[in-house]
């Protein structure tokens, strides 16, 4: 996914997508569903996620439950377009396809302007707040309204929103560099606050046992 709404759609691992609920192929970039026909000859419009420009070099296509497909061209329909697919020539055929996810390959991708990004290039960055790193970023999914980060932490994985206003992307040399939490970021985010009170806790009881420990010795 890019600044300009491209969503990923799969780890590096095919995990299965939660914004969708549908297993997604490895290292690709979720394009959009399929609408239903357009025209009588095949085509079938996809509802897309981002500027249906950017699928205009794409030479293939993965349509979920039926594979890689050769993107014959696409059309412009209104605000979205259309896909002439490889073995999809009749309005019945295109009608199948109705609702299925479609992905492009990462690397097919085509290049953004300077100061855009797919979503994939926030795989593996370090999640960073005051100063002090928390985590590293292993997904990025459509979670509807809202794009989720997915945080790998100490305390195990968080949902991190993307686009709320206290989680940045800085750019270096036109790419991101790393996630930075702003100050106004609400505590325990990444586990921290759970992380805290687990220290506390440990250390209650040792507390305890050595206030009893010298109670005990007192004459």
């Amino acid at each position: 996914m890019s600044a300009q709404h491209l969503h990923d759609g799969a780890n590096q691992n095919g995990a299965s997508d939660p914004g969708t609920g549908h297993a997604a192929p490895p290292d690709t970039t979720r394009l959009g569903h399929l609408l239903g026909p357009q025209g009588v000859q095949g085509a079938v419009k996809l509802y897309v996620l981002g500027d249906p420009e950017q699928l205009r070099p794409l030479k293939r296509v993965y349509v979920e439950s039926r594979g890689w497909l050769t993107l014959r061209r696409t059309e412009r329909v209104g605000p979205g377009v259309a896909l002439h697919l490889a073995g999809v020539g009749t309005r019945e055929a295109a009608e199948e396809l109705r609702g299925l996810q479609v992905y492009a390959a990462d690397a097919e991708l085509p290049p953004l302007e300077e100061g855009s990004f797919y979503y994939h290039d926030l795989r593996g960055l370090p999640v960073y707040a005051g100063g002090a790193e928390l985590g590293r970023v292993q997904e990025v999914f459509d979670g509807g309204h809202q794009d989720l980060l997915v945080v790998e932490h100490a305390g195990g994985n968080s949902l991190l929103p993307l686009q709320a206003p206290y989680v940045l992307v800085p750019l270096v040399n036109g790419k991101p560099a790393r996630i930075e939490l702003a100050p106004d970021a609400p505590a325990g985010l990444l586990g921290e606050a759970e992380e805290a009170g687990a220290e506390v806790e440990d250390g209650e009881p040792g507390q305890r046992e050595a206030e009893q420990s010298e109670d005990s010795t007192a004459p």
